[in-house]
């Protein structure tokens, strides 16, 4: 799918843009990006972490863009400096090879994140990234029972201070060999046995679609399970524009046609040598 559309309905807004692509200076901070304000626009920092983060943030803050994902507690303070939202925590957990799947990894997994939660929800924030862990042999069926096992343990804390956890979908076919969350039905199955407002699933497109595809109808048909979304030019996890084979802004439209009130965050690895320049087309692209 190439973006046709979309060259021809933001050209003005590209130009701008491509001329950053193969420069060598970046500019230390962005001009201001006019935003629409239907999507709640998010950056995962890790994908742009060369940028002090203190500045990443005012760059964010220029663009329009009010939230950051992936931030744990020892950046709380430069948040609260900039008036930047923290859209997805972490910071509890072994990471993604080690996770809920494992039950002799539960007594520590309960136990930290039994310590986090009431640090994120006392620094104003909702989301707490979990992962499923590798099979390592396991069933999945045997997998899912572990992780509703573990999860339950934190479930009623997560409840009480209104956090929500949140698993992440990943493929398992190029970035997370083994991976066992990398289904969306598998997910949906995992929420559907935990039964709570405080489990949901973080449905990353770039992943989804190398594992399944079919992106706008799972989303249309599974929303209400889906707490978050990243964003990731397929083939490569790069810009989402016409490099890539999704056409975001359908997807866009299909994630705001299910009343979704959640963020979405830019999780590509630009390319281009100005990497916020880069963020701010993918944030263009988005603001459906």
């Amino acid at each position: 799918m190439k973006r046709r559309s979309f060259i021809n309905t933001s050209a003005a807004a590209s130009v701008g843009l491509l001329a950053y692509k193969t420069g060598n200076a970046a500019p230390a901070v962005a001009t201001t990006n006019e935003l629409k304000g239907n999507i709640n626009h998010s950056a995962c920092y890790w994908c742009y972490n060369s940028i002090p983060l203190d500045t990443f943030l005012q760059n964010l803050k220029n663009l329009g863009v009010k939230s950051i994902d992936l931030v744990g507690p020892e950046d709380f303070p430069l948040l609260k400096k900039h008036g930047i939202h923290a859209s997805m925590c972490w910071g509890a957990g072994k990471g993604i090879v080690e996770g809920w799947n494992d039950p002799n990894l539960h007594e520590e997994l309960i136990t930290d994140y039994m310590e986090k939660i009431p640090i994120i929800a006392d620094a104003g924030y909702t989301n707490l990234i979990c992962f499923s862990g590798n099979r390592n042999g396991m069933d999945d069926d045997i997998g899912l029972k572990n992780c509703v096992r573990g999860l339950e343990q934190i479930l009623p804390l997560a409840e009480k201070h209104g956090v929500v956890i949140q698993m992440e979908l990943l493929n398992s076919k190029v970035n997370h060999k083994d991976y066992m969350c990398d289904h969306s039905d598998w997910g949906i199955e995992l929420c559907k046995q935990l039964d709570t407002d405080h489990f949901r699933l973080l449905y990353d497109i770039y992943h989804m679609q190398i594992m399944e595809g079919d992106v706008i109808r799972t989303i249309q048909d599974y929303h209400q399970y889906f707490g978050h979304y990243h964003t990731g030019g397929n083939p490569g996890r790069n810009e989402i524009n016409d490099t890539q084979e999704l056409f975001y802004p359908a997807i866009m439209r299909a994630i705001l046609e299910t009343g979704f009130k959640g963020h979405v965050a830019q999780e590509f690895i630009p390319t281009w040598d100005d990497k916020i320049a880069a963020l701010k087309e993918g944030v263009t692209i988005c603001d459906v």
